[in-house]
């Protein structure tokens, strides 16, 4: 089953890319180039990694860190602290 319609790429050939050592979707696009054009294809890279025990990679942690991680997943994601105050206003140079 294709895995990257961009590329063309397999679900084989990722196996056999992570089978090689690759842990990350970025070192596994190094080899294909899957999930470099529309990034349609990352979840299912990812979900391949994991499959392999591959460690979560900082696209994960970020979208739990921001709490945008699946619903079903049963770990809490951290709260977010607010964003800042609006910033100072805009006050233009006079010319010397």
């Amino acid at each position: 089953m294709y895995v990257c319609m961009c590329h063309a790429v397999t679900e084989d050939q990722v196996k056999k890319a992570i089978d090689a050592g690759a842990n990350t979707p970025r070192q596994i696009a190094k080899g294909c180039r899957a999930g470099t054009d529309c990034g349609s294809c990352v979840r299912r890279i990812q979900a391949l990694l994991g499959e392999h025990g591959a460690r979560p990679c900082p696209t994960a942690r970020l979208a739990a860190k921001l709490g945008l991680a699946d619903p079903e997943d049963p770990a809490p994601a951290p709260s977010v602290p607010a964003a800042p105050a609006s910033p100072a206003p805009f006050v233009p140079l006079r010319a010397a």
